[in-house]
């Protein structure tokens, strides 16, 4: 096996460079990851471009990419059922009326994100599009909008019973034998006072909602701007397909319903069909068509047409999914994982042990957008690491979900942060770089709490 070692580190640390010299996500990832197979190339003495094209074949005809893809672009067309009913925009009027202060529309943006925690990808579009009208009539910057319900997303998905997050990882305590067959969810159940990270940074957002914290930084910039000049977004927001908001019928009166009832149907569908959000939304897509034919909200081709132009309007954020899934794809092949693993090993003792993997794994999870790739790489080796050392498993392997979740959080082209721009209609790189610093105090708080831990119960 070739070992690469610290050259490993260049094509991350080269997209997170470009992607603030550039401010944008799409192409730098795209540098990067030619980088990376250039570099293979080199060492391996093939050629570059072919690795580009097999890579591309691998992620387009791998069953989870094609299974984001879907899940993505029909949440998109639900979105753009959902919207053109007029039921969105009704729903928003209703909160409007009841919600009277800033605070109160962030603390509802809070407890909706809260809500809505089967899936990171249905929360971060659901949230966004709900509470967008509200927080833009109380001049709340984009940014803050993004920063909630980005925050509600992933890391919540990591601490509650069940989730999509909490089936895959209770899947690969199963096959690392950590949990025997059919027990992997239990498994999880007792791992959850371990995920430090998820319970830190969404508990510490009515810390800065109500000002116990103050807010600091590009988001204090955010919050002048929209004072000052009552823009709510600082820069273009960047997509290559806009989403149709006009009616399709503009004579029918808007009901909240139109919009309640689709996403009912998606929360029951989904955890009917054992948490597959994939099957929740195509039942809910096809209910949602038939409900708005049957009370006349549409004919059948203003429906059809609304349904592929919601999916075309997330193209730009499936491509920058595309590329990050790539950039996973060859760091896999230069051993990126192993690679920092291997260079903290000096310095594991049983006490530092969770900390390390944390600090570590969330270092792969931020410049590689791998959160789900990562657990199932990291987990497998992390257990006989941690049973080497006689420290507790479901510990170490808390950590190692932490970290999913931090990356999940902070990675300027994390899918989650991708599909919360979308949604928010908030600048991609605006958003992830206002956030950072207040992920980077929830990672802080969670290395500290995961050295406490260490010393008292690993």
């Amino acid at each position: 096996m070739l070992e690469y070692g610290a050259l490993a580190l260049i094509p991350p640390l080269v997209v997170i460079v470009l992607a603030v010299l550039l401010r944008s996500s799409f192409e730098p990832l795209l540098i990067g990851c030619m980088i990376s197979f250039i570099m293979i190339g080199y060492f391996t003495h093939t050629n570059f471009f072919n690795g580009f094209v097999d890579s591309l074949i691998k992620i387009l005809s791998d069953k989870d990419s094609v299974w984001v893809i879907l899940v993505c672009g029909l949440y998109g067309s639900l979105i753009g059922l959902m919207v053109r009913s007029g039921g969105t925009a009704r729903f928003g009027d209703l909160a409007l009326n009841r919600i009277k202060t800033k605070k109160n529309a962030l603390i509802t943006t809070w407890l909706l994100g809260l809500s809505i925690f089967l899936d990171d990808y249905l929360s971060a579009l659901t949230v966004g599009l709900s509470m967008k009208k509200i927080t833009d009539a109380h001049r709340v910057p984009r940014e803050k909008l993004a920063y909630i319900v980005n925050t509600t997303a992933a890391p919540f998905c990591v601490i509650v019973p069940i989730s999509t997050w909490t089936i895959f990882v209770g899947k690969i305590l199963e096959s690392s034998k950590v949990a025997p067959e059919g027990k992997g969810l239990v498994t999880y159940w007792h791992m959850i006072p371990f995920v430090v990270y998820g319970f830190v940074s969404v508990l510490l957002i009515p810390f800065f909602i109500y000002g116990i914290i103050p807010w600091f930084g590009k988001m204090k910039q955010a919050k002048i701007r929209t004072e000052t000049t009552g823009q709510v977004s600082g820069s273009a927001f960047s997509s290559t397909a806009t989403l149709d908001i006009t009616p399709m019928d503009a004579t029918k009166e808007p009901k909240v319903i139109y919009f309640i009832l689709p996403i009912v149907v998606l929360l029951a569908a989904t955890i009917y069909f054992d948490i597959d959000a994939l099957k929740g939304v195509l039942v809910s897509v096809g209910f949602t068509f038939f409900y708005y034919l049957f009370m006349k909200l549409g004919n059948f081709r203003q429906l059809t047409e609304t349904i592929f132009s919601g999916f075309n309007s997330m193209i730009f954020a499936l491509a920058i999914l595309l590329m990050s899934y790539m950039l996973k794809d060859v760091n896999d092949q230069m051993h990126l994982t192993q690679y920092v693993l291997k260079s903290a090993s000096p310095y594991l003792n049983k006490q530092l042990l969770p900390c390390i993997i944390f600090l570590s794994m969330s270092v792969i999870s931020v410049t590689t957008s791998a959160s789900w790739g990562l657990y199932a790489v990291a987990i497998p080796l992390i257990v006989p690491l941690a049973q080497h050392f006689d420290s507790n498993v479901l510990l170490n392997i808390g950590a190692v979900v932490s970290a999913g979740a931090a990356g999940s959080n902070a990675c300027l082209y994390s899918d989650c942060n991708v599909l919360t721009s979308q949604s928010t209609e908030c600048n991609n790189l605006d958003h992830g770089l206002s956030q950072l610093p207040y992920a980077g105090i929830a990672f802080v708080i969670s290395c500290i709490i995961y050295i406490i831990l260490g010393y008292t119960i690993a």
